[in-house]
């Protein structure tokens, strides 16, 4: 007889073989109910398998040598992107990165911006005392 796989392992397994960095809630939605799903991911971010970013957005994460504590394996720029691609959320770099790439400012961009053209985003993402932020064209309208 075949055993049947808990939700909990077809979700490691799922994690584990998925491409990307980034894990949204709503991919597990079809194997559990919402309160299973989110126990798991919630055990997920307790054993250190999984950063939590935002609302339903996971990245996967590694134990830090210096900290002994998880991370994401890649910078939050870089994951702030990918959630933003899966999100079906089209945003290129904000101003000041792209003044910095183009050689027309010298000064380094401290903190991630994209520019969300005309849409307006609330979503959160953070990252400890990172946070990533959003400009559209709205403002630039005269």
């Amino acid at each position: 007889m075949k055993s049947r796989l808990s939700i909990r392992d077809r979700m490691i397994r799922s994690v584990t073989m998925r491409r990307g960095e980034i894990v949204l809630r709503s991919d597990f939605e079809q194997m559990g109910s919402q309160s299973q799903i989110s126990r798991i991911f919630s055990d997920f971010v307790k054993e250190g398998r999984l950063v939590r970013l935002g609302h339903g957005v996971f990245a996967k994460a590694r134990i830090s040598s210096l900290t002994g504590k998880p991370v994401p394996r890649e910078p939050l720029e870089v994951l702030a992107e990918e959630t933003l691609r899966r999100l079906h959320i089209d945003a290129q770099p904000g101003q000041a990165q792209r003044d910095y790439a183009s050689g027309k400012s010298t000064q380094v961009p401290v903190q991630s911006t994209f520019n969300t053209g005309c849409r307006r985003i609330s979503r959160k993402l953070i990252l400890g005392n990172r946070t990533i932020r959003y400009e559209n064209n709205y403002s630039a309208r005269s």
